[in-house]
């Protein structure tokens, strides 16, 4: 007879999966697990982002990467490997925002916010300067009803921002930069107070807007994106590609393209009608003697020390070089000297004039690449003039003259180019600019406010034979000039 089988050993009880803890700190999500020892088996889950941190006893991931984590760790909560998710990284609110009047939206208004839901919440949007993208943004807010921080390039912006979410929503907006730092659900910041603050404000909105998106690519400025855990963020810009491929840093911490719509797309319906001309500018011979002469010098010293200025460091290498030796120092003020006397000669200061007299009694706009050249314009011509200089109080209220055509003619330098709500103007004239596409469609923009009838003109004054002719080809290269 057998004996009878042994009885079953009992077996130990599975462990209870872990919670897992979230926590903001510094810009970043802490990730912790309940109970403690249970941090090795957390950390052996697929959660992106995430680095062992063993000093704090944690994981640690960018702010930035918060929507993702927590999207994974909710599969794993469903998944029942983690018990539950106890959140305390995000401290900011459900609004219940309620709209004062707002207009009825463009078409393409309506139809970029409908895409950038289907992103889930993230990405930019593109469109002309004058197209209503803070219109975009404002119905943004309002679908998303989460604390907002919206991230501007100056101080003017973050103004009209305040003005433009008061008036909308008829609440308390903060505003932190330029002296001030009041936080509230709705708050407007500068990119540098953004950047300087974020590590202690990255938790309290849901949702980012950065106007003037492209400023994001610096590395500074990218650290507003990156300390943020706004799982919504929404780009505003006119002109997102760069020559350096650094727009790609931008939708990374953004999201992507998600809804485009181009100058000529919108011309002549919500945009005025346009017409551009380049008008080819001979300099005098005395002008033309001195660049020839300043261009030898320069073109000299690059030659006998062997800079190439094609390559990445070309222009770093002439400047270092330049400030090492008397023949240097005397090659980079033939560069300045040639520079001025295309940016800003005589003959061209005389067809500012023929153009002036042709559109007498038209608000125009008169663009310089510098200061000292919008001085010139502002002194032989007895016009205001509007640069980086000019106080907030004296910019307003020549603006405020301008639009009400008191006095038609503003000379300025780059100030213009975007931050400021510049009233309706028809004519632009460009002295002298930058290779930069994004500053030659900002210059035009400002002048396509469409009005009854208008049809809006820019003249671009190029200095023949000389560098702008290369700069002038760089800077057209946009399908608006095409």
């Amino acid at each position: 007879m057998s004996a009878d089988p042994p009885p079953p050993t009992p077996s130990s009880p599975a462990p209870s999966p872990p919670s897992v803890l979230l926590t903001f700190f510094a810009g970043t999500v802490e990730v912790r697990s309940e109970p403690v020892s249970a941090l090795p088996t957390v950390a052996a889950l697929d959660l992106p982002g995430c680095v062992d941190d063993s000093r704090a006893g944690c994981l640690r991931c960018q702010a930035f990467g918060y929507a993702e984590l927590v999207l994974a760790l909710q599969r794993h909560e469903k998944a029942g490997t983690i018990a539950a998710v106890v959140d305390d990284a995000r401290a900011y609110r459900t609004l219940e925002l309620v709209p004062s009047m707002p207009p009825e939206p463009r078409h393409y208004q309506q139809e970029a916010l409908v895409a950038w839901k289907k992103q889930r919440g993230r990405g930019v949007v593109v469109l002309p300067t004058g197209a209503g993208k803070t219109e975009v943004a404002l119905m943004a807010i309002l679908d998303r009803q989460r604390a907002t921080l919206v991230v501007a390039p100056t101080l003017d912006l973050v103004r009209q921002w305040h003005q433009a979410l008061t008036r909308r929503f008829g609440v308390d907006v903060g505003i932190v930069g330029g002296g001030e730092h009041t936080v509230l659900p709705l708050t407007v910041t500068t990119y540098d107070s953004a950047w300087a603050h974020m590590e202690h404000l990255g938790h309290r909105f849901g949702m980012i807007v950065f106007d003037e998106v492209h400023h994001l690519v610096g590395e500074s400025y990218a650290m507003a994106a990156r300390l943020s855990l706004a799982p919504y963020r929404l780009g505003l810009t006119a002109t997102p590609e760069r020559t350096d491929g650094r727009d790609e840093l931008m939708f990374g911490l953004v999201g992507p393209i998600v809804y485009r719509k181009e100058i000529d797309e919108l011309e002549g319906e919500f945009l005025a009608d346009y017409d551009t001309e380049t008008i080819v500018v001979e300099l005098s011979e005395q002008d033309r003697a001195a660049w020839d002469t300043a261009r030898a010098i320069y073109k000299g010293f690059i030659h006998d020390e062997h800079i190439s200025l094609s390559g990445p460091r070309g222009w770093d290498n002439f400047i270092r070089k330049a400030a090492s030796s008397a023949a240097g120092r005397k090659a980079m003020a033939a560069w300045r000297l040639q520079k001025r006397l295309a940016h800003a000669s005589e003959k061209k200061l005389d067809v500012v004039d023929v153009l002036l007299q042709r559109h007498r009694g038209q608000r125009t706009l008169i663009f310089t690449d510098d200061n000292a050249t919008a001085y010139a314009v502002s002194r032989r011509f007895l016009v205001p003039v509007i640069t980086h200089q000019t106080k907030v109080k004296e910019r307003s209220a020549l603006l405020s003259a301008f639009s009400d055509g008191t006095l038609p003619i503003l000379s300025t330098s780059r100030v213009l180019n975007e931050g400021v709500d510049v009233p309706d103007a028809q004519v632009a004239i460009i002295i002298s600019g930058t290779g930069s596409i994004r500053e030659h469609v900002q210059r035009l923009g400002r002048i396509l406010r469409p009005r009854p009838d208008k049809r809006a003109i820019l003249y671009e004054l190029i200095s023949a034979n000389t560098g702008e002719t290369f700069t002038s080809e760089r800077r057209r290269d946009h399908r608006a000039y095409r």
